[in-house]
């Protein structure tokens, strides 16, 4: 009598991949939405956290689990909400500040008669103020004279603030090559009229804080006019002092 061979294959269980491929694609969008976390902004978060809500709410996912992978989404929401008005709120009154500064500079030079030689302007940089060199600056001369030591002076006064403000001057040129003694280009020049200027800043007030400042020269690469006739390269000789706003806008923060 024949014995029956037996069947040595065996049925595999495959059951355990449906719930441990469903594992592995929660953890996928986990890193997902931490990665994402990081520069999302409010509307964003909202769309994503009502996706994973609509996903889960089945009980799908992890078995024996249900609800949203994010808790209390709302309160994030609500949170970030409220961070990022109290972002705009600092920024709209750093803005009125600079904008009431901008307005006592224009009184003093209203009151001196001297809107031919300054200037003042909001900027996407914060408020910039324009002094023109033959008002403070002999000709190739980096020496601060007699009308601009009291520009500085009176600067000196207005630029205080607390919290300090990050201030850069700035010393420009025509395109008129200079070779004289002191001297061997436009840059030079400039460059030490901006550290002079910037000095005598520092100096007329002692409530200043020298490092928030800062100075830079341009010689006569960087005009407002085009170099063509005398006018206009009497604006392109200037120096100029930008008051930064105590706000990063690069960041969302406020600068330190």
């Amino acid at each position: 009598m024949k014995r029956k061979k037996r069947n040595k294959s065996s049925k595999i269980n495959e059951s355990w991949l449906l719930p441990y491929s469903d594992l592995l694609t929660l953890l996928a969008a986990l890193f997902i939405v931490l990665f994402a976390m990081s520069e999302i902004d409010a509307q964003k978060y909202k769309e994503m956290s009502q996706v994973f809500k609509s996903e889960f709410r089945n009980n799908e996912g992890i078995p024996g689990e249900s609800g949203s992978m994010i808790d209390n989404p709302d309160e994030e929401i609500k949170s970030e909400q409220r961070e990022a008005e109290s972002e705009v709120d600092s920024e709209v009154v750093e803005v009125s500040e600079l904008q009431a500064l901008q307005e006592k500079i224009n009184n003093y030079i209203t009151e001196n008669k001297l809107s031919e030689v300054l200037d003042t302007k909001l900027t996407d940089e914060g408020l910039l103020v324009t002094i023109l060199n033959d008002i403070s600056f002999d000709s190739g001369s980096a020496s601060v004279n007699k009308n601009g030591k009291q520009i500085a002076e009176e600067m000196s006064t207005l630029l205080y603030a607390d919290p300090p403000r990050q201030i850069v001057v700035s010393g420009h040129t025509d395109d008129q090559p200079i070779h004289n003694a002191d001297f061997s280009s436009n840059w030079e020049l400039s460059a030490m009229r901006a550290i002079n200027f910037m000095t005598l800043i520092l100096a007329a007030n002692d409530d200043l804080d020298p490092t928030k400042f800062s100075s830079k020269g341009f010689g006569e690469h960087r005009p407002v006019s085009k170099n063509n006739n005398k006018k206009n390269r009497a604006k392109n000789r200037r120096v100029e002092v930008l008051i930064l706003p105590n706000w990063d806008k690069g960041t969302g923060t406020l600068s330190p």
